[in-house]
């Protein structure tokens, strides 16, 4: 479903992205770690379009990023961190345009804006009446997140998905997107929240400097490195440990 072969992004003298290969098939949960500046953004604006890469190539469903653009965009959906949504339009209004761009039925697409919004708890009333300016941060997370799906993509990327989310509807999107991959999705998903990612992908890949540092099941990668957690082997690999022992010193030094 999603095949990058040797992908690199350089800004100027700086590398962010340095010659990422990787595969995901269809049914898979993709864990993308790094800390920040790792490149994982970078990477995932690539695979959306919204960036183009200084070299090498992907495809997305057999098409290739490059040269069939929009084929690419049709079949993909894309939650960024960002949570950017048109802040004058109510949060219906933000949807249905999302719909009409993907050429879904009129009928169709309320009956899916209405599935997801009762999925997410949302009233249709605050849907129909509120612009999304006046949303909460995980209100306007929720919108997104149905905008992205809405078309039923076979590809979907995620950036911080859960940011802003509450507790409640953090446990919904997890089981969510494990639904998602059931159905033969393919899933990128990229968060600093470990735990969850430990529980929810099959498979995680770990950049840093925009190299890819390790690709495996979490349990195996965790097993292979004696680190107990994925938390403790992301930041063995990433510099962490060392951070940690300066934060020790710092305060041992500052605090009385």
């Amino acid at each position: 479903m999603v095949s990058i072969q040797h992908l690199t992004k350089q800004f100027g003298y700086q590398t962010a992205v340095k010659d990422l290969s990787f595969d995901v098939p269809g049914g898979e949960i993709l864990g993308f770690l790094g800390p920040n500046g790792a490149g994982k953004t970078t990477t995932l604006k690539m695979l959306t379009g919204m960036t183009a890469p200084t070299s090498g190539t992907a495809t997305i469903c057999g098409f290739d990023l490059l040269k069939q653009p929009l084929e690419v965009k049709k079949r993909i959906g894309f939650v960024p961190d960002s949570g950017a949504v048109f802040e004058s339009l109510t949060g219906l209004e933000h949807l249905e345009m999302v719909a009409a761009l993907y050429g879904i039925p009129q009928v169709q697409a309320r009956l899916r804006i209405e599935q997801f919004i009762s999925f997410f708890d949302l009233s249709m009333d605050t849907l129909q009446n509120k612009m999304l300016g006046a949303y909460s941060k995980g209100m306007r997370r929720k919108v997104v997140i149905t905008a992205a799906l809405l078309h039923n993509p076979p590809v979907v990327f995620f950036d911080e998905p859960l940011e802003g989310l509450d507790a409640n509807a953090s446990v919904g999107f997890k089981a969510l997107i494990q639904s998602l991959a059931r159905e033969g999705k393919a899933i990128i998903y990229s968060s600093h929240i470990l735990d969850v990612v430990e529980r929810v992908c099959d498979r995680v890949i770990i950049i840093d400097k925009g190299r890819s540092l390790v690709d495996g099941k979490p349990e195996d990668l965790v097993a292979e490195h004696n680190s107990g957690t994925l938390e403790k082997l992301f930041t063995e690999l990433t510099g962490g440990s060392e951070l940690e022992q300066r934060a020790e010193t710092f305060a041992k030094t500052f605090l009385p």
